[in-house]
């Protein structure tokens, strides 16, 4: 997302971070292979993992997680009804995405898991970035 985002020259206009549900990997870079996936594409992954907390929902207008389960922590976490309503799947966004479909954990298969991650995000980002223009960009 945050590829996409310089790419259209919305940088001044769209604040991207990820953070996950667990407190797995804080400080690290992402997984190497994703890493590598990503730079074949001309995408820099250099963010440090850290965990979502509840003040993240006054920060951020849209919550987005990758499948269910994330997204049953994060509304279990969430303090009331407007942060729930930021949560969304992130292939939410891809008109051309099942409802509901989730962005599969590659972490235990091999390099075509990541670039199937890399694409379901991808599309998704692209239609983030449409909403965004429909709904709050000038």
């Amino acid at each position: 997302m945050k590829h996409l985002v310089a790419r259209d020259g919305l940088a001044d206009y769209v604040h991207v971070e990820s953070a996950g549900t667990a407190g797995y990997h804080i400080g690290e870079l992402p997984d190497r292979r994703s890493r590598m996936a990503a730079r074949a594409r001309g995408v820099a992954l250099e963010s440090r993992a850290r965990q979502f907390t509840r003040a993240d929902f006054e920060r951020f207008d849209y919550v987005l997680a990758m499948d269910d389960a994330n997204r049953e922590h994060l509304l279990a976490l969430a303090p009331d009804a407007v942060a729930k309503a930021k949560i969304r799947l992130l292939t939410a966004f891809d008109l051309e995405a099942a409802p509901d479909a989730p962005v599969p954990d590659p972490y235990h298969g091999g390099p075509d898991g990541f670039e199937l991650v890399l694409d379901l995000c991808e599309a998704a980002c692209e239609g983030l970035i449409e909403h965004l223009r429909r709904e709050h960009l000038p």
